[in-house]
């Protein structure tokens, strides 16, 4: 999914306008803090991120890229997945899930969560090599939600 990690891709927005557009009504999120972010809270947080010219989200410099990695994709009712995958953003690396809609205006995202994993070593090398029957499954996955 192309819209992940979701708010850290300035191509799909940059403005609250923008945000209110690719998140439900009903959207909440928990962090990685463990707190619960209603939809306004978020909105608020994020709008703030971007009102800094330097954030660049997913598109930062090379040494401060971020890196993504074991993608799941799974049809959890119709219309609607649960996209899973890893974050790493330099030393923190967290487990992201977002749940998204397919709806004739488009992919709105229902929840999301991020969980800090503790033990990082084993999943940067994971990361880096994707066993090829996972990743395919992860991509025919996709395809069907495009």
């Amino acid at each position: 999914m192309q819209r992940e990690p979701l708010f850290h891709r300035p191509e799909f927005g940059r403005t609250r306008a923008d945000f209110e557009e690719m998140i439900d009504p009903t959207f909440w999120e928990v962090g990685a803090s463990g707190r619960r972010y209603d939809r306004r809270r978020a909105l608020t947080e994020v709008t703030k991120r971007y009102q800094d010219p330097r954030y660049l989200g997913m598109d930062g410099p090379p040494e401060n890229r971020w890196r993504t990695g074991e993608f799941r994709c799974v049809e959890i009712a119709q219309d609607s997945f649960l996209f899973t995958y890893v974050l790493i953003q330099g030393k923190r690396i967290t487990r992201r899930a977002t749940i998204w809609r397919r709806s004739g205006r488009g992919w709105k995202a229902l929840y999301h969560q991020g969980t800090v994993i503790k033990s990082a070593r084993p999943l940067r090398r994971a990361l880096i090599r994707l066993p090829a029957a996972s990743a395919r499954r992860s991509r025919q996955a996709m395809r069907k939600t495009s």
